[in-house]
């Protein structure tokens, strides 16, 4: 064996050559002593590190432990220095400190020592220039000395302060030392040598057991490295095992000396046919004889049992001992085979990476099933039919162990109508037959001939028949399985003229059907996101309009079919018969945005119950969406703003470095308050686009409105209104950009496109305003939301208006209220004159006692009757119930019961108060004492 695997060229143990390979042995990872020599070496300076470490810290800390007793030494050593109470009582003590004090820091080497009066003010500091400055320091809570560590740009630093006080006085002042923290460098210094000495020991110490560790592995594998032993056995392995051709090794004397086990299969050649003579294997005579001849060969074909093998021959001449031969066979009939079955697998690798492409291309359900079939048609069967449980359809998960029954959705190969079942119909499955089979197991059915089985039958026998007819032979159901829920089945079908599906069809089928049950799974996903998120939408939009005669109003909206967004709309009934319009948008689609809709449309509700002008609550929106942003910055992990020690700010923006700036939510709105008495319209915008009026001639304009930035950005700049005088049957369109505005549509191109679709009709309705201009405008697949809002104005005539001046004299009350008892009667309302001049009797006496000029009184007669009263004060009243002693504080309570609505709202000039009464004299409910008992104790005492 030595001899065999004696290299050429090798040298012997002791020449100068060997020993360089024994150090370059050593040095290298492929021997087992130069691992050996690494992990020693390794453990070795991590020792030193951790030495060297354990060094650095134990001088680190004598260090600091000396800085503080020299700081703390020095401060309590000045502060009770004779002199230095009586110095900080003079009249200049930073003439008697500063040169004692400089002193002393040179003398202890102290990096500062600083006397402070209590208030932070510097008698004394090495730089001259800070004295007389403020520090912001404050004494000890406690009176004691007070020791601080702290980092500054020159290392680690120590300071005490220590308050100086006479005995039961108050504290004159602070003396406060620091000094820098040094390193013990000497002691290292003199401790490192003696560490490296033994560093370098122990590496020339394993460094000797390493080579003689590799001297002993070397003699004892005959100059191999235990890496080339590794290869040469893997080789023989792989040679002999792993190849897919047989291999014979045959003695010069024709006796089988090896073979692999590819061979013994080919050859069929019995567990003891090695150490045998070839000819007793019983081979046929022709191979016996090629085999035994020693003669070379190439690609020899031979027949062995019903094989037909492809043999090569080639002699074997090794270093020593007699020639042989070694013997190659390959079975050419299995190749031709493999290359048949290599076509059929790239074919489907190809049709598996077309299904990639073109499954699963939109987010329905529907398309993703009728992908599937065109996939699979007609490259893997003449005819692919999907059905999917009801629930799928839905955007529903199938529940475990229900029977929701199955609905078509893909047929391909046959013409629909001639399908048994056609698209959407429902299907229920029958148990036994193999759709039930699938949904219930999971797992695939195979049927090779349908003319053979019958379960298949049980789901239509009629149907069953017409598919034999038409000469479908085989099918493959299989389950569409996602995430392990079952969303349907799958159902491959063969005709005579394509073959019979096989075992190994199934396979293919399943992962063909895979990749199509993950997109259907994304696709129901996505419907039931999509139909969640359009519920919660709509639910947040206004149902219904509210009653209100001052505006005919139509509206549309129309989702994004990307998602959901946050467009909305609004018409809300104000006092004065005066009617808010609101259109908004909120940035992005989704969730999110339908819920941040909700929240802004509800606070605009709100603001809106204050009657407040457009821009002032616009401006009350924007701080809305500012908190808004700012609670979701700090709920997605933003912190407070930080500040250094000593209240130097993080960063240049103040706030702390890293941090990121809270996100902005993004949102536009319009808000136009439109008053029936005159037509005047007030309104105001934050990012939103301007409306458009439509006159009553059909004249379309885009009045200018003061730019102001969206909703959460404002701040500073404030919000400004415009106000137009809008003719009777004027139209005023209110809309979101996603209607002007596109990915293939600039703005200004949809706002002249808009113009021209408002101009197409001049007497059309708002109804079909909006239908114009959808048709007009609407893209085939929309990619923002669309809110579109139409209003066309109204106006109350002369003879519904009425008002009067009123003097600040109580006995004005009197004819006042009479002309308005007979403005009432001329209305034919004299069924509520009693209330009316009870509530105007009320409101007047107080606007004449605690009001201003200059005090109005107005009368409308709308859907109800208001009665407003103004006055040039901002007081307002409120509503309380008087105690049985107290001579007023009934008269609000008496309006607020015989009046169905009242409030206040603010104007530039003072306030008006109104009420609402039904025209018919109805009340509203009263409450536990009834007004009539209220009139009984009335005296006529105006409300304080």
């Amino acid at each position: 064996m030595r001899e065999i695997f004696r290299r050429e060229g090798d040298e012997s143990p002791g020449s100068s050559r060997s020993r360089g390979g024994h150090i370059r042995a050593l040095l290298t990872t492929h021997s087992v002593a130069g691992q050996v020599f690494l992990l020693q070496l390794a453990l070795t300076v991590l020792l030193v590190i951790a030495a060297l470490v354990a060094l650095f810290l134990q001088s680190e800390r004598a260090g600091a432990q000396e800085a503080r007793q020299r700081s703390i030494v020095g401060a309590e050593t000045f502060a009770r220095a004779p002199g230095t109470l009586g110095a900080m009582r003079s009249a200049d003590p930073t003439a008697a400190l500063q040169p004692a004090a400089e002193a002393a820091r040179k003398a202890s080497g102290v990096d500062f020592i600083i006397a402070l009066r209590p208030d932070g003010l510097r008698w004394t500091h090495p730089d001259p220039r800070l004295i007389g400055k403020h520090v912001p320091v404050r004494p000890p809570p406690d009176g004691r000395t007070h020791t601080a560590t702290f980092s500054t740009a020159l290392g680690t630093a120590v300071s005490t302060t220590v308050p100086v006080r006479a005995p039961g006085g108050p504290v004159a002042g602070l003396i406060s030392v620091g000094i820098r923290v040094h390193q013990a460098d000497e002691w290292t210094a003199h401790q490192l040598p003696l560490l490296l000495g033994s560093a370098a020991g122990a590496l020339l110490l394993v460094t000797g057991g390493a080579a003689w560790v590799s001297q002993r592995l070397r003699r004892q594998t005959h100059g191999l490295h235990p890496a080339e032993m590794r290869e040469m056995y893997d080789h023989h392995d792989a040679v002999l095992h792993a190849v897919r051709e047989g291999v014979l090794i045959i003695s010069h004397d024709g006796v089988l000396l090896l073979a692999n086990d590819e061979a013994r299969r080919l050859l069929e050649l019995p567990a003891d046919a090695e150490r045998r003579p070839v000819a007793d294997l019983e081979l046929s005579a022709r191979l016996t004889a090629l085999l035994v001849s020693g003669r070379s060969a190439s690609d020899e074909v031979h027949l062995a049992g019903d094989r037909l093998l492809a043999v090569n021959v080639r002699p074997a001449a090794p270093r020593s001992g007699p020639a042989g031969t070694v013997v190659t066979l390959r079975d050419s009939t299995e190749l031709r085979a493999l290359a048949g079955r290599a076509g059929v697998a790239q074919e489907r690798l190809k049709l598996i990476y077309d299904a990639g492409l073109r499954i699963g291309t939109t987010l329905d359900v529907g398309r993703t099933a009728e992908e599937l079939a065109a996939v699979a048609v007609p490259r893997f069967a003449d005819v692919v039919t999907v059905e999917l449980l009801e629930p799928v359809l839905h955007g529903d998960e199938p529940a475990a162990g229900a029977d929701p029954g199955l609905r078509r959705m893909a047929v391909c190969g046959v013409p629909e109508e001639s399908a048994i079942y056609r698209v959407g119909d429902a299907i229920s499955a029958v148990p036994g037959a193999p759709m039930a089979e699938v949904l219930t197991s999971g797992r695939p059915v195979l049927l090779r001939d349908l003319r053979t089985t019958y379960e298949w039958r049980r789901q239509d026998v009629a149907g069953a028949r017409r598919v034999l007819e038409q000469g479908i032979r085989s099918l493959i159901a299989v389950p569409l399985q996602a995430r392990g829920v079952i969303l349907g089945v799958a159902n491959f079908w063969r005709s005579d003229l394509s073959g019979r599906f096989e075992a190994e069809d199934m396979a293919f089928a399943e992962e063909l059907t895979a990749r199509a049950a993950v997109a259907i799974d994304n696709a129901r996903r996505y419907t039931r996101e999509h139909t969640t998120a359009v519920t919660l939408q709509r639910s947040l939009l206004p149902q219904t309009l509210p009653e209100q005669s001052a505006l005919e109003v139509a509206h549309r909206y129309l989702p994004a079919h990307a998602g959901v967004g946050g467009d909305w709309f609004d018409v809300i009934p104000l006092p004065g018969a005066r009617v808010a319009l609101v259109v908004g948008d909120v940035v992005g689609h989704g969730l999110h945005a339908a819920a941040t809709m909700g929240r802004l449309r509800t606070a605009v509700h709100n603001f809106s119950a204050l009657d407040l002008p457009p821009d002032e609550l616009l401006s009350h929106l924007d701080e809305l969406v500012s908190h808004i942003d700012t609670d979701e910055a700090r709920a997605a992990g933003a912190g407070d703003e930080g500040v250094w020690p000593g209240g130097v700010p993080a960063d240049s923006d103040g706030g702390p470095e890293g941090a990121q700036r809270p996100g902005i939510t993004g949102a536009t709105c319009l808000y136009a308050i439109y008053d029936p008495v005159g037509g005047r319209t007030t309104l105001a915008t934050a990012g939103h686009p301007a409306p458009a009026v439509i006159g009553p001639d059909g004249a379309v304009t885009f009045p200018e409105v003061p730019v102001s930035p969206p909703l959460g950005l404002g701040g500073s700049v404030p919000v400004e209104t415009a106000e137009l005088n809008l003719r009777e049957g004027s139209r005023l369109v209110l809309y979101t950009n996603g209607l002007v505005e596109n990915r293939d549509r600039a703005i200004g191109a949809g706002l002249e496109l808009l113009r021209t679709a408002l101009a197409a009709g001049a007497d059309r309705t708002p109804e079909e305003t909006c239908t114009g201009v959808l048709d007009a405008m609407l893209p085939d697949h929309p990619s923002d939301d669309i809110a579109l809002l139409v209003a066309r104005t109204r106006l109350l005539g002369p003879g519904s208006v009425a008002d009067w001046e009123v003097p600040s004299d109580p006995a004005a009350v009197a004819p006042v209220r009479s002309a308005c008892l007979e403005m009432l009667e001329s209305w034919g309302l004299t069924a509520i004159r009693f209330t009316t001049e009870l509530i105007l009797s009320e409101l007047l006496t107080n606007a004449i006692r605690y009001g201003a000029q200059p005090i109005r009184v107005r009368l409308l007669l709308d859907r109800s009757l208001i009665c407003e009263v103004s006055d040039g004060t901002s007081a307002s009243p409120h509503l309380r119930r008087a105690a049985t002693t107290d001579e007023g504080g009934r008269g609000l309570f008496l309006v607020a019961q015989f009046a169905q609505r009242w409030g206040t709202r603010y104007t530039p000039g003072g306030k008006v108060i109104w009420t609402e009464q039904s025209l018919d004299g109805g009340r509203p409910a009263t409450g536990p004492e009834s007004a009539d008992d209220i009139l009984d104790q009335w005296d006529d005492v105006p409300e304080l």
